[in-house]
């Protein structure tokens, strides 16, 4: 892998271990609400899956950072996918936005990985 491939790699492993805190450990803080567009009661009721989900979110990082520590390039592109597939499931039962957050990063890193 390049040093861009790695670098695209690590940013898109950080944003999640960022998502996975946002929504296991501050999932009802203004901030977060208003970064997910939730009010402080749907906050409140959806505390425990939001913290499932961050437990997938920081899974993807552990994936991805696993990988560009052994240096295997099929283990990050394997959690590139996921990050990729996450993004676009993501887009269409919840929110678009998360396409251009999650996926387009994903895929571009993932073409670096693959190409460059």
């Amino acid at each position: 892998m390049s040093f861009f491939a790695i670098f695209l790699a690590a940013l898109v492993a950080l944003l999640h271990v960022y998502i996975f805190y946002l929504e296991m450990f501050a999932w009802e803080r203004p901030r977060t609400r208003k970064s997910f567009g939730t009010s402080e009661e749907f906050a409140k009721s959806t505390k425990a899956l939001a913290a499932n989900q961050g437990l997938y979110n920081g899974f993807l990082a552990a994936g991805l950072i696993w990988g560009l520590a052994a240096a295997k390039a099929d283990v990050v592109v394997f959690f590139l996918l996921c990050v990729a597939v996450a993004g676009i499931y993501g887009a269409i039962s919840s929110s678009r936005k998360i396409l251009f957050i999650q996926t387009v990063p994903a895929l571009v890193a993932l073409v670096a990985v693959v190409w460059v």
